[in-house]
Order: structure tokens, then sequence, then C-alpha cells
């Protein structure tokens, strides 16, 4: 058991930690587990975040979206209202802009 004051407040600290690296383990598994077509996305941002905050190595994370593209197909994109289409180098050259 600790003795000295920062040490208890370092046991405090790395308790919280643990059960907050357990928790977000926990959810990236049971994630994969169901990953389909319709959740890649809600997928991938989970496992980002846990190469982010370095539970898994980004080497790993970028492995699991690999082979998570191999097997539903790339990610869907977002659309966003407003924004224009990004136009080719090419196209603008025939477009004359």
């Amino acid at each position: 058991m600790p003795i000295t004051k920062s040490a208890k407040k370092s046991l405090r600290a790395s308790e919280r930690k643990r059960e907050m690296n357990r928790r977000q383990a926990i959810e990236l598994e049971k994630a994969l587990k169901q990953a389909n077509a319709n959740n890649i996305n809600e997928v991938i941002a989970k496992i980002d975040k846990a190469a982010k905050t370095g539970l898994i190595h980004p080497n790993k994370a970028a492995r699991l979206k690999s082979r998570l593209t191999k097997k539903f197909g790339p990610a869907k994109k977002k659309t966003v209202i407003g924004k224009e289409k990004t136009v080719k180098k090419s196209e603008k050259r025939k477009r004359g802009k």
C-alpha cells in the first residue's frame, strides 16, 4: 500500500485510468465483433480513438481498418449540404476557369 500522499494520489489516478482503458477496450472489442457495412464509420472512429489515446498501436489500428474495408468496402463519406464538389485541375482547364 502507498504510504506518502503523492503515492496515494498516484494510485487513485492510475485506478481511474485503468478503468477508463478497460471500458474503452471492451467497447472496441464489441464494435469489432458487431461490425457490418452499415456501421463501419462508427467502428473506424472507435479504432482511431483507441490508437490516439494509446490503447492500441497505430499500426494495429491501420491493420484493423484495412481488414474492415477489405471485408465491407470503403467507409461511406458524409455529404455536407451547401459544399461544392471538388473539381480536378484537368476539368478546370476544360471549362476555362
